[in-house]
């Protein structure tokens, strides 16, 4: 395996395997740019097939995080790490405190916290070694904490502006196909709906839509159909890749504003969106208030107000690639990428 032959290889600045023998750790953590800060990014635990596997999404996950923090105007490069393994069954302290002396000795250039598959009371046993990590538990009025809900109010705020520039209307009445209902999907699904939005959900765990069913009124979907059914919005909040060559041509909303990261399979595919005449909003844009508030939390010093009022901006930033995009008549996916990489070329 040739890293630097890899087609998710981007001129990452360092990439780093980590094995403990003791506790069955292995993880990779990529660090895509450092150029406006040390590179952060979540950690994620998840059972991939294999190494390489691992590895490419590491590498793209990296990159996307790069673009994320330039384009939320963080001070902050971009990285992020996985750990092979199965979330469920699979953690313990121990490996926890491997992955977090495997963080500390990079010496700051990765900040770490949680994502899928951890959580935090993960990310307090990666704290017991090394002061590179956030997400940790908080006291009532600090900022920090599990980013989830932050990361949905902000993708709650940039449906909202997605419709306003698609659809010309309101939540008010419209169908969301919510595809993922765990830390951002489901406190997403709570703000829609309480802006009166009708919700069509569908998570793997049929436990997880039936609690939203009985909660919220929501019509639960299988999770294998959620992605063709009749919505305005389809709010992808799982895994990546779900925009592919193979689904795309099923769509059957106006609209697609989800969390997931590194939702297009490839770049080819924001091409085929725009061709079909949906609206994309770029996942690293839309999706950003939960990095916003684990930059907070690690710089310290502002108040949960102040944390509401960056996450307030993710629609501006939005609109404008929504209307850049129109006017120069290419997908909103492209017109993202080449904004981060002015910003990050400028900051270089």
């Amino acid at each position: 395996m040739d890293l630097y032959e890899l087609p998710d290889f981007d001129g990452h600045e360092q990439v780093v395997f980590g094995y403990d023998a003791s506790t069955g750790l292995r993880a990779v953590i990529a660090i895509h740019s450092t150029t406006l800060g040390p590179a952060a990014g979540g950690c994620r635990m998840w059972p991939y097939a294999c190494t390489r596997e691992a590895l490419t999404d590491a590498l793209r996950l990296s990159r996307g995080m790069s673009y994320k923090n330039a384009m939320a105007e963080l001070p902050l490069g971009g990285g992020k790490a996985v750990i092979l393994g199965e979330s469920r069954r699979g953690k313990t302290p121990q490996l926890f405190q491997a992955f977090g002396r495997l963080v500390d000795s990079l010496g700051g250039r990765y900040l770490t916290a949680e994502d899928v598959g951890t959580t935090t009371t993960d990310m307090e046993w990666v704290a017991g070694v090394t002061r590179y990590v956030s997400g940790l538990s908080r006291k009532e009025g600090e900022v920090g904490g599990d980013p989830g809900p932050q990361t949905a109010l902000g993708v709650y705020l940039g449906i909202k502006a997605a419709v306003t520039f698609q659809l010309d209307r309101d939540l008010a009445g419209l169908t969301v196909a919510v595809q993922g209902l765990g830390g951002v999907g489901r406190p997403l699904c709570r703000l829609l709906a309480a802006d009166g939005a009708r919700l069509k959900v569908a998570d793997v765990r049929p436990g997880a839509a039936e609690q939203l069913r009985d909660e919220l009124g929501a019509e639960v979907v299988p999770a294998d159909d959620i992605v063709v059914e009749a919505a305005d919005v389809f709010a992808p909040c799982a895994l990546g890749a779900v925009l592919n060559r193979r689904t795309i041509p099923t769509l059957r909303a106006r609209v697609v504003a989800g969390a997931a990261n590194n939702q297009l399979a490839r770049e080819e595919d924001g091409h085929a969106l725009m061709r079909a005449g949906i609206l994309y909003a770029p996942d690293y844009v839309i999706n950003a208030g939960g990095i916003i508030n684990v930059a907070h939390e690690y710089r310290g010093g502002a108040c949960e107000a102040r944390v509401r009022a960056d996450i307030g901006k993710i629609p501006g930033r939005l609109t404008e690639i929504f209307e850049r995009a129109r006017c120069e008549e290419r997908p909103t996916s492209v017109v993202a990428d080449q904004m981060a990489r002015e910003r990050l070329t400028r900051a270089a």
